[in-house]
C-alpha cells in the first residue's frame, strides 16, 4: 500500500468524522453555552465549508490511489456519493431547508465517505497481502 493512499484515507476518515463532531457538538454547545451561542452560530457555515475545502481533495486523492490499486468502482462511487452529498449539505441545503435538514444529511454524507474510506483501505490491504503470496 502507497503511504500517499495509506495516509489519505486514514486523514479523510479523521476530517469526516470531524464533520459529524461538529455537527452533533455545536447545537448542544449554542444550548449549554449562551454567551458563545452566538460565535459557534456565526461560525458554523463557515467552518462546514473550510473543512470540505481539506476534505474534497483528501478524499478524492485517497479513493483514486484506491481504485487504481483494487478497481473496485463501488467503493470510489460510493466515497464520491458522500463527498458530493456533503457539498450539496454545505452550499445549498441550509438556506433552503434549515439547519436540521443540513446536519443531517452532513452527517448522512460524512457517515457514507467514512464507510468508503475503510473498504478502500481494506481492499488496498487486501489487495496488498495477496501480492506477497508466491504462487
Amino acid at each position: 500500500m502507497t503511504h500517499i493512499q495509506k495516509a489519505g484515507d486514514k486523514m479523510a476518515i479523521f476530517l469526516s468524522s470531524l464533520c459529524v463532531i461538529h455537527c452533533l457538538v455545536t447545537p448542544i454547545a449554542i444550548i449549554a453555552l449562551p454567551s458563545m451561542g452566538s460565535m459557534f452560530a456565526d461560525n458554523h457555515e463557515v467552518f462546514h465549508k473550510v473543512l470540505l475545502f481539506f476534505v474534497l481533495p483528501v478524499g478524492l486523492v485517497a479513493l483514486y490511489a484506491g481504485y487504481r490499486h483494487h478497481h473496485s468502482a463501488k467503493v470510489f462511487a460510493m466515497g464520491v456519493l458522500g463527498l458530493s452529498l456533503l457539498t450539496f449539505a454545505a452550499f445549498f441545503v441550509h438556506e433552503r431547508w434549515g439547519e436540521v435538514a443540513e446536519t443531517a444529511l452532513t452527517v448522512l454524507a460524512s457517515i457514507v465517505i467514512v464507510v468508503a474510506h475503510l473498504m478502500n483501505f481494506r481492499l488496498r490491504q487486501r489487495a496488498d497481502n495477496s501480492e506477497k503470496i508466491p504462487c
